[in-house]
């Protein structure tokens, strides 16, 4: 009998240590895909009414696997009075009727599925549409229950005109409602009222929110204004004190319905505040746009200085073990410059947006990045480096051929103009003579000179060029960890990052430069400005023309 226990005791034993901790890395799928953003309302009109729509996009599904795509960010469908261009949101659990139903919206996540590829959708929650039920209810009456759903206020507060998003567009972040006469809060613009996340009912009903979605198969949501969503009500608008814990547990909801789902958040935050938002124990989100780096990235294409870059990336580098960084050069809004100094800034504008047109809440420039580079080099260069960037890449529709910008535009929608197809009759877009936002059709970015017919006949075009480091960028999953070091000791001008068995080199400048090791290395050439010699060879030295870029295996 007691051999018969311990035979037990030790078969119980081998079975303990055989079992294993799950393998995290399983489902860290968003290291290594390209994220794709876009608007349904202007990629693709199905019906001639003008209006993109979802039977467009799915149309267009094979183009967008084609190119390498493998997650769809999608901009907000929601019904929406449509001030904000849909982020003013009347009812977050249904489509706004022109783009489509809940059937249609359930094909769409079937046909992005049967192509391998994966959807997630923006999480606009901060604030309402001011014509959302339940702020015309809050705003009803005093005594309504969904008074508390918004913060009020009897008297305006003498901090009314601080920390507004718009500065220059906005008056204020306290404004006058006309039927109970008192004050509401709202960060953006005046008919988007904040929702108040210290009531218990409006924590509840965006679990609600959360929920329907993941049930419909998504694969989880980009986060809108994530400081903003976190912050207390009564603390100062321009120093607000902030519940991470509220943003853990949104984490915990998500991945609880879906253990899989990713949570990309909006914050554009300085270095030390990184970890708050990712979590001390990988609890917080997923991942986070990395505007840091962004904006000094824009800083050395305008300069070709480098310096401020190789710092950016060196103070982001440490995060949590499951957290990654996006990494991407325009998005739906303006550059935000206001992590640079003054002078910076200056020379920023001076270079990217020198007319005052171009330039957008004292901060930012609201250009596409085609022609506010110009240099088809050094556009070239810019989505080099943004796939060889330590995370994973997105861009913005419209981006892979290199669209223009249409600055007679309000604000941010300059750079939201409709997808350019082809050379036909409103670019392929729509066959409507009346469109929801105007093609371009005029200048060197006229929807004849710049569209995805052409550049897909044409393999020297951007999108062959985007396509080309696609591909390259799924044969080196390295990039997407965090085990990369940023070489030092490099001329200024040339940014160098080394993956294990992968070095790249990108040189900012308008003139050659040289790259000098420390020690030589044996490498072979996988892609370059210019075709090389892809056979091993033992190097010390390189050489790189104006805008060059290397991507080297090492042996």
């Amino acid at each position: 009998m007691v051999c018969l226990m311990l035979l037990a005791l030790g078969s119980r034993a081998q079975v303990k240590d055989k079992l294993a901790y799950p393998d995290l890395r399983s489902t860290m799928w968003y290291r290594n895909v390209l994220i794709y953003n876009l608007e349904i309302s202007v990629f693709k009109d199905s019906d001639g009414d003008g209006r993109g729509d979802i039977k467009g996009l799915v149309s267009k599904l094979d183009y967008l696997k084609s190119i390498g795509v493998d997650v769809i960010w999608l901009a907000p469908y929601f019904p929406s009075p449509g001030e904000d261009d849909g982020y003013d949101v009347a009812d977050f659990y249904g489509i706004e009727p022109a783009l489509g139903d809940h059937g249609l919206f359930n094909e769409l996540v079937e046909q992005v599925k049967y192509r391998g590829m994966r959807l997630i959708i923006d999480l606009v929650i901060n604030h309402t549409s001011d014509r959302h039920p339940s702020f015309r209810a809050s705003s009803s009456s005093t005594d309504s229950p969904y008074r508390n759903w918004y913060i009020w206020r009897e008297e305006r507060p003498k901090d009314w005109n601080k920390g507004m998003v718009f500065p220059g567009v906005q008056e204020g972040v306290w404004s006058l409602d006309s039927t109970t006469k008192q004050y509401y809060y709202h960060r953006f613009y005046e008919f988007q009222p904040d929702l108040n996340f210290s009531h218990q009912e409006v924590t509840l009903e965006i679990q609600r929110i959360i929920s329907f979605w993941l049930r419909q198969n998504i694969d989880g949501f980009r986060i809108d204004a994530v400081p903003f969503v976190i912050e207390l009500p009564d603390s100062p608008p321009d120093k607000p004190e902030l519940d991470f814990d509220f943003l853990y547990k949104l984490r915990q909801l998500t991945v609880r319905k879906n253990p899989e789902a990713v949570i990309l958040g909006e914050a554009n935050v300085p270095p030390e505040e990184n970890t708050d938002y990712f979590g001390e124990k990988s609890q917080g989100l997923l991942m986070m746009f990395n505007f840091y780096v962004n904006q000094h990235l824009f800083f050395a294409l305008a300069t070709g200085d480098t310096r401020t870059l190789t710092k950016a990336l060196q103070d982001t580098r440490d995060i949590p073990e499951t957290a990654q960084w996006a990494h991407f050069l325009r998005n739906h809004d303006e550059i935000d410059l206001g992590r640079l100094t003054e002078q910076q800034c200056r020379q920023v504008y001076d270079r990217f947006g020198p007319d005052t047109s171009m330039q957008l809440y004292d901060r930012g420039i609201r250009r596409r990045l085609a022609p506010m580079l110009g240099d088809p080099d050094l556009i070239r260069l810019a989505y080099s480096v943004l796939f060889s960037l330590p995370g994973t890449p997105v861009i913005r529709y419209g981006e892979e051929i290199g669209m223009g910008d249409d600055l007679t535009l309000k604000e941010r929608l300059s750079v939201r103009t409709p997808m350019q197809w082809d050379t036909s009759y409103q670019a392929g877009f729509s066959t409507g003579d009346s469109l929801w936002r105007p093609v371009i059709s005029d200048g060197n970015y006229d929807y004849r000179q710049v569209n995805v017919e052409q550049q897909l006949k044409d393999t020297l075009s951007l999108l062959h060029h985007i396509g080309r480091l696609t591909s390259l960028r799924k044969t080196l999953p390295q990039i997407g960890e965090h085990n990369y070091e940023i070489l030092e000791g490099l001329e200024n001008g040339i940014l160098g990052i080394r993956y294990r068995s992968l070095v790249v080199f990108h040189n900012f400048c308008d003139c050659p430069k040289q790259v000098r090791l420390k020690e030589p290395m044996t490498v072979s050439l996988v892609l370059g400005k210019e075709k090389g010699n892809e056979e091993r060879v033992r190097v010390q030295t390189i050489d790189l023309q104006p805008y060059d870029y290397r991507w080297y295996r090492v042996e």
